[in-house]
């Protein structure tokens, strides 16, 4: 599979204000940007933490003519997905409407009543190994979720976010390529999101090739391919 990470955030990385409060970073150029890739993707994924803050829809505007052409031909909206260790996903989110499949990556501790719930929902809630060393079977291994979406024929999957699960992407190492905008603006705190949280990685950094510059709106897209394996 081919995971392409996506991300805005301000000078000084962070995704959002110690509130976790949602930000505009960036502009309608590198909205029709950040369209064009989530459109060649098979599914956009984030984390549980971000549907909680932002309730998502995760679709594109399927008035704009651009999104037939877009896709590729492809009908429909790319499937959608949530990586939701414990079944915390509300069931009335946006994100579980009928505008495209929503896959849940949940782990064995969430409870059967919650994962019937969520189902009944609309959702489609797979049920994934836990990390190992996680004896309370409570974190989603998320290189096991990335096998069960390639065996429900997802091939390229775009992830948004946040800095929890890009942070997962990175240590398992499935990443393969990077765009981050930069927007021109200064957030700061210690506590604010930034786009790769988690414990942080103390060895065997993944190594990145600047492959790409680009000025849009106020600010700029750095491209990278990152080296996997």
């Amino acid at each position: 599979m081919h995971v392409v990470v996506n991300a805005a955030q301000s000078v000084d990385g962070k995704l959002a204000t110690r509130r976790r409060e949602q930000l505009r970073i960036s502009g309608a150029e590198d909205f029709d940007r950040v369209d064009r890739v989530r459109a060649a993707a098979d599914a956009v994924l984030v984390g549980v933490g971000t549907v909680l803050a932002d309730d998502p829809h995760l679709t594109l505007d399927e008035e704009d003519r651009r999104v037939e052409r877009l896709r590729n031909g492809r009908p429909g909206n790319p499937a959608r997905v949530v990586v939701d260790s414990t079944g915390r996903t509300p069931t009335d989110a946006r994100i579980l409407d009928d505008a495209a499949t929503t896959y849940l990556l949940v782990s064995p501790a969430t409870p059967d009543d919650r994962r019937e719930a969520l189902q009944a929902a609309g959702a489609e809630v797979v049920v994934v190994d836990s990390e190992d060393g996680d004896d309370d079977g409570g974190h989603v291994d998320v290189a096991a979720g990335l096998d069960a979406l390639a065996e429900r024929g997802i091939d390229r999957l775009m992830v948004e976010g946040g800095g929890e699960v890009i942070y997962s992407c990175f240590d398992a190492g499935i990443v393969d390529e990077l765009h981050v905008y930069v927007g021109s603006m200064v957030i700061g705190g210690r506590d604010a999101p930034t786009l790769a949280d988690g414990d942080g990685l103390t060895e065997s950094f993944p190594r990145l090739d600047l492959v790409g510059t680009e000025r849009l709106d106020d600010g700029i897209v750095l491209s990278y391919e990152v080296e996997t394996g």
